[in-house]
């Protein structure tokens, strides 16, 4: 059995083929909680101490941790960041 392999058009949700509106946010939420875990990791925060900063329980510190995306709205992602001196902003690129 022969497998064909596909190059990625660099974004993995456009890729899985979700429409152009829901792969711009998908990609912002994704890119978000990955830069929010390694301010965690760069600070040295334990989740509890994350908790604290950020405002909410230990246990969603953990769902950010862990990469569950589909409990973090974009709008919470970017609370999140802001409550911890962060200053997310939108970069449009003319296609």
């Amino acid at each position: 059995m022969r497998e064909t392999i596909k190059h990625s058009s660099g974004n993995v949700f456009a890729d899985l083929g979700f429409p152009p509106e829901e792969t711009a946010v998908l990609s912002m939420r994704a890119e978000l909680m990955a830069r929010l875990r390694t301010l965690i990791v760069e600070r040295g925060w334990t989740q509890q101490q994350a908790s604290e900063h950020f405002g909410i329980g230990q246990s969603r510190v953990s769902d950010l941790v862990r990469g569950k995306w589909d409990k973090f709205s974009l709008d919470m992602l970017i609370t999140l960041a802001a409550r911890v001196g962060q200053k997310p902003h939108l970069v449009l690129e003319v296609v």
